[in-house]
């Protein structure tokens, strides 16, 4: 049986001439305005004649498009960007219609993210140089680590940041990426603030509080940044201070978070987390910043995609399982667990750490899902009598996508 290899995305910085950073430039705003027209094409035909347009219908709507004279300057850059947000368009439009996602959005020149993605007939990689359509000299690229032996890249997406910096990412098959030997390890997380996460084992890895360094001289900047006139040059100098900094503290968390998630899909089998709402969460306007600092949303989507890599089961309890508030020595549960309650008693004797006890009863719920392969809805009586809180545990997805990020 011939072994499936992973395809990964490898990212690099690069640093454009005049001339490139001018080309990207248009291929960047051409890429937003055919993907908005379609947008609008596609939305207008389905309200007015309830009709569905697909990625061929706009595809021959950008032959006509480039031939008016008021979308003439679309001939000017590569077309291959330009049909590849079209699929992307189908893509979202195919994962809303199938509830996955919500009603694509019109792309905005300030608060989009600039890309534009190449598929293979649209650059040159030879001899570890780059050189994409329209362009006659090769990207000056930042090579921070080899690309796999023996492979070249299959689409390459260019981008830049707030801060201004420039990218470029190349998808490739990594044969190095297969399932780990198996072990016996199995390990419960509980997502916090104070402790970033902590391990059914009992250990507490800290929060970086990535946020918390540059805490100051982001404050400063953003002060700065209000006093300035809007639309002045110096107002755009000082939101490129700001971005900058808000940069630094997003590669320092994604740095961490990467290592932290690497370890412990290496040495688990079995990982064990919560369904956290983190949209509603950070509805609270106290922990709002905290939970945004901590990305517990992208701890979850490393793990998801480093357990499909590597051969590991993730599992995933429903965010109503009482984990806190329920005794993991003899199964009794609390009516409330206020949050400043970190460490409480319970009447069978048992003292618990909250984040510790809760990591446990994940790591249980989480054991009985791998056993037995479907979703459990114990029902269990407090020594009272009273009947708690049911408590559902959703089945583990094994999810392999095509492009992941680095790992």
């Amino acid at each position: 049986m011939q072994a499936v290899h992973v395809k990964r995305a490898y990212k690099f910085r690069f640093y454009p001439t005049d001339a490139q950073a001018a080309e990207l430039s248009r291929t960047f705003g051409c890429v937003r305005k055919v993907y908005n027209l379609a947008l609008r094409a596609r939305t207008e035909a389905w309200s007015l004649r309830g009709e569905r347009i697909n990625y061929n219908a706009t595809s021959a709507m950008l032959t006509a498009w480039k031939k008016t004279e008021e979308l003439a300057f679309l001939n000017e850059v590569s077309s291959v960007p330009l049909q590849q947000t079209l699929r992307h368009l189908q893509g979202a439009f195919t994962n809303f219609f199938a509830k996955r996602a919500r009603h694509p959005r019109f792309k905005s020149k300030k608060k989009s993210r600039d890309c534009a993605e190449y598929t293979a007939s649209a650059f040159r990689f030879r001899d570890g140089k780059l050189t994409l359509a329209k362009m006659t000299e090769p990207l000056e690229i930042r090579w921070s680590r080899p690309l796999p032996e023996g492979q070249a890249p299959s689409t390459v997406t260019v981008s830049r940041d707030s801060a201004g910096r420039w990218f470029v990412s190349m998808l490739c098959e990594d044969p190095a990426v297969k399932p780990l030997p198996a072990v016996d390890a199995a390990v419960g997380i509980d997502a916090g603030i104070i402790s970033l996460v902590t391990l059914s084992t009992g250990e507490k890895i800290a929060n970086p509080r990535s946020e918390r360094e540059d805490g100051e001289c982001l404050a400063r900047a953003q002060r700065a940044l209000s006093r300035k006139a809007r639309g002045s040059a110096n107002r755009e100098k000082a939101r490129g201070k700001v971005a900058r900094i808000h940069a630094r503290i997003a590669d320092r968390r994604r740095d961490f978070l990467h290592k932290l998630t690497t370890r412990l899909v290496h040495e688990n089998q079995v990982v064990v987390i919560e369904d956290l709402s983190v949209r509603n969460l950070l509805g609270n306007r106290r922990l709002s910043r905290a939970i945004s600092d901590a990305s517990w949303s992208e701890l979850r989507t490393m793990l998801e995609y480093k357990c499909a890599w590597y051969g590991r089961d993730l599992v995933t309890v429903d965010r109503w399982f009482p984990s806190s508030k329920l005794c993991s020595a003899c199964g009794t549960v609390r009516e409330k667990m206020p949050l400043n309650v970190r460490e409480w008693r319970c009447g069978c004797g048992a003292v618990h750490d909250r984040d510790v006890n809760a990591a446990r009863n994940l790591l249980a719920a989480g054991l009985v899902v791998a056993a037995c392969g479907d979703g459990v809805r114990p029902q269990r009586n407090t020594p009272s009598g009273r009947s708690s809180v049911k408590q559902e545990v959703v089945p583990p997805q094994r999810k392999r996508t095509a492009a992941q990020p680095r790992g």
